[in-house]
């Protein structure tokens, strides 16, 4: 294949024949780093959001009738198709992401000035300014499909994993509530509890930060489209903004509307890091559940082997038999990822100079592919590790029986420094502690087993 040239305000530039972009991405792609490539759901909303343009602007009589549908049926072939190679810009561009939405203008252009007889880069009949991106900015087009994108990978796909993996743990809540286990705090053991309680917390703490991606959603619904370049909303018809937003709610099935005020709409991007922040909520409670089930799971032999993980595949290339907790590692490094990612979008969020924020791929980039981490790390959990997990109730009880913790309830009987001396003596003479007890005389062996009894204290 050869090269064609393609012409923007700069000059004459040459681009692949085979590619569908023009000069103004073939220019991006020097001038950027080339590191990564935006999220494909980031590309697909522009092309959503292109496709909702073309047909309010053909309906304003703002663009030709043949423009608009050749626009339409592109985008429509880009959403149904595979075309993520037509789309390889790196977040690391102009701050604006002007480059991604040129380079869907672009590719929008090229594909209906084909489908109306032109060749590719003719710009005629189908220009990616003037029909493309009429009645559009960049600093308004972009963070419009920022917001669709976070809302949808939010909805369709975060959530939905994340209560699959609340009903994993609360179905183990049920199964282990009859097993009773040592409590330990500070890694120390503690008073008793119970499995099924244990698990409880996990599925509380699941429900919270569920709520709070919720929570999250509703100021994305808010839509910066209208307000162009500086939120005065110049060269935009007054009612293409609301047009087109109707148009990608019916679509999409959610509640968006225009933004009561363009100029914050365009100036700051706080939906997008308050989004942010509810997905590192995950993050930080996936990182809990993870850590804890691989100490409980430690062993077979030489840790706590309280609970028996999945195996799922060898552990070691130079142990035989080894099995590793290699689902709760995996939960963790995709934790600590998105916890670096949520530190980048605080301060890109805090970038913006005036009237538009400067790192607004940046943003995108970190939180579109935060949710995806923790939408498959919450099914990954689920699926491979808390539905398979199995219990050892011996182990619990073994742990139990020769704990020094359950001296507690003495305490209440005999004051703290007595009962602190039984356990110390239980300690020193590896024996337990209602023998220890019963030797310094504290209390009747009736008593004791009144006293120590694990059940009495869950």
């Amino acid at each position: 294949m050869g090269n064609r040239v393609e012409r923007d305000t700069l000059g004459e530039v040459e681009v692949a024949d085979e590619v569908l972009w023009g000069a103004q991405t073939q220019r991006a792609l020097g001038n950027g780093i080339g590191v990564g490539q935006l999220p494909e759901g980031l590309w697909l909303a522009l092309v959503r959001v292109k496709r909702a343009a073309a047909q309010v602007n053909g309906e304003l009589g703002l663009i030709p009738p043949e423009a608009s549908k050749a626009i339409r049926e592109a985008a429509a072939s880009i959403i149904d198709g595979n075309y993520s190679a037509h789309f390889p810009l790196s977040p690391f561009m102009t701050g604006s992401g002007t480059s991604a939405n040129m380079n869907v203008n672009e590719v929008l252009s090229n594909m209906a000035c084909e489908a109306l007889g032109s060749p590719r880069g003719a710009k005629d009949p189908v220009h990616p300014n003037d029909h493309v991106n009429r009645c559009q900015s960049s600093n308004d087009v972009f963070p419009t499909a920022l917001h669709l994108a976070a809302v949808k990978a939010l909805s369709r796909e975060l959530l939905p994993s994340l209560e699959e993996l609340e009903k994993a743990v609360e179905a183990k809540a049920t199964q282990f509530r009859g097993i009773v286990k040592l409590g330990r705090t500070h890694l120390m053991d503690a008073l008793p509890v119970r499995l099924g309680s244990e698990f409880s917390a996990y599925g509380k703490q699941l429900r919270a930060v569920t709520g709070g991606v919720r929570s999250c959603v509703k100021a994305l619904l808010e839509l910066p489209l209208g307000g162009t370049a500086v939120g005065t909303g110049v060269n935009s018809d007054p009612k293409f903004a609301p047009g087109v937003i109707e148009l990608l709610a019916a679509e999409s099935g959610f509640m968006l509307k225009p933004a009561d005020n363009s100029f914050a709409a365009l100036g700051s991007r706080s939906a997008c890091v308050a989004a942010s922040a509810a997905v590192r909520g995950v993050a930080v409670e996936l990182m809990k559940i993870a850590n804890d089930l691989r100490w409980m799971a430690s062993g077979p032999r030489g840790g706590l082997g309280e609970l028996t993980l999945p195996a799922v595949q060898p552990g070691s290339s130079i142990m035989p038999g080894k099995v590793n907790p290699v689902v709760p590692e995996a939960v963790l490094q995709a934790s600590v990822q998105t916890l670096a990612l949520d530190s980048a979008v605080a301060m890109a969020g805090g970038s913006g100079v005036l009237e538009l924020n400067l790192m607004m791929p940046l943003i995108a980039y970190n939180l579109l592919t935060s949710i995806e981490l923790m939408a498959k790390a919450a099914t990954l959990l689920g699926e491979k590790c808390v539905q398979g997990l199995t219990a050892n109730p011996e182990r619990c009880r073994e742990h139990l029986e020769t704990s020094l913790a359950l001296v507690t309830p003495l305490a209440q009987v005999v004051g703290y420094e007595k009962a602190a001396e039984v356990a110390h003596k239980a300690h020193e003479e590896g024996i337990t502690l209602r023998e220890a007890a019963l030797a310094l005389g504290v209390g009747t062996a009736q008593e004791l087993d009144e006293l120590l009894d694990p059940l009495k204290m869950v």
